[in-house]
């Protein structure tokens, strides 16, 4: 058996803009536990799913839970196993697609979730986008930012990502969010390392990149293509819900892929362009959430 590491939890005490009290499930019925957030009224008029990607963890929604409650929604905030303050299995090879994916479909019927609207970016999307066409009566909004599915095809900017990745180790997570908005304070860019002491809490990160269905290197029965070319047909034709993007226009990986996935979003309005933002765009959220929420009639006056 895989060994699994915990986090302690002094690492996450006084996280600037992160008051909220850690919950737990066993999505997977193995004994790893997932962390989340449940912040809001049950019976809100709509439900919030934020899912990260990687080397993310759902403090990365920090700007954006705030503008969420004060409209009186309920947000619920996962963190992928392997990530923020969920268990982290130390073996990279123990991370699949089809896995996360169940863990996500999990919690969704663990909560028995309803009303959802899906916010989503990076691996947040590429496995949140495959999730409404399997309960399409759960979701019914989605707001997303610089992700895309994954069919097969990876932009270069991507595989060099991917490189880089593979060559680190030991990634300096901080680092690499403090480097894509320089207006972060170090006690942020520290919320982001918090959940990793030490390399060996990292398979997570080591694995993700590598898991990006990719049909040049791994053929097109690569694990993910067929459900996320499902998804696409989905969001074409059978989509019903009301969608809102923005796009962070400096991002080399993921902006390329954006106006593909608009396309691919039945009756999707205009992108919201924010400038500023790079690949982790969230960290630019409030004003996004707030656009999001007056174009869906959430706003409150």
């Amino acid at each position: 058996m895989t060994p699994v590491l915990r986090t302690p939890d002094e690492r996450f005490k006084d996280l600037p803009d992160w008051p909220y009290a850690p919950k737990w499930l066993e999505p997977l019925g193995d004994g790893l536990r997932m962390h989340f957030i449940d912040e809001g009224p049950r019976d809100a008029v709509a439900t919030v799913l934020c899912l990260h990607g990687n080397p993310s963890w759902s403090y990365l929604y920090r700007h954006m839970v705030p503008v969420f409650l004060a409209a009186g929604l309920r947000v619920v905030a996962p963190d992928l196993i392997g990530f923020g303050r969920s268990d982290k299995p130390t073996d990279a090879a123990w991370h699949g697609f089809d896995l996360h994916r169940r863990s996500l479909f999990s919690l969704v019927d663990a909560l028995d979730l309803r009303h959802l609207m899906l916010v989503c970016q990076d691996w947040g999307g590429i496995l949140g986008l495959t999730l409404p066409m399997a309960m399409p009566d759960r979701f019914t909004r989605l707001l997303v930012m610089n992700t895309t599915l994954g069919t097969g095809t990876v932009t270069e900017g991507f595989r060099q990502w991917r490189d880089y990745s593979n060559s680190q180790p030991d990634l300096l997570v901080g680092k690499l969010l403090r480097r894509g908005k320089r207006e972060m304070s170090e006690s942020e860019a520290a919320g982001y390392d918090a959940p990793f002491p030490d390399a060996s809490f990292k398979a997570a990160l080591r694995a993700f990149p590598n898991l990006v269905p990719d049909v040049l290197t791994q053929g097109e029965a690569a694990p993910g293509v067929a459900v996320s070319l499902e998804a696409a047909e989905f969001w074409q034709h059978r989509w019903t819900g009301d969608s809102f993007m923005a796009i962070g226009e400096q991002d080399p990986v993921l902006k390329p892929t954006m106006h593909t996935l608009q396309s691919q979003l039945r009756a999707c309005p205009p992108a919201m362009s924010v400038a500023e933002a790079g690949h982790f765009v969230p960290e630019w959220g409030a004003p996004i959430a707030t656009a999001a929420l007056a174009s869906f009639g959430l706003a409150r006056s």
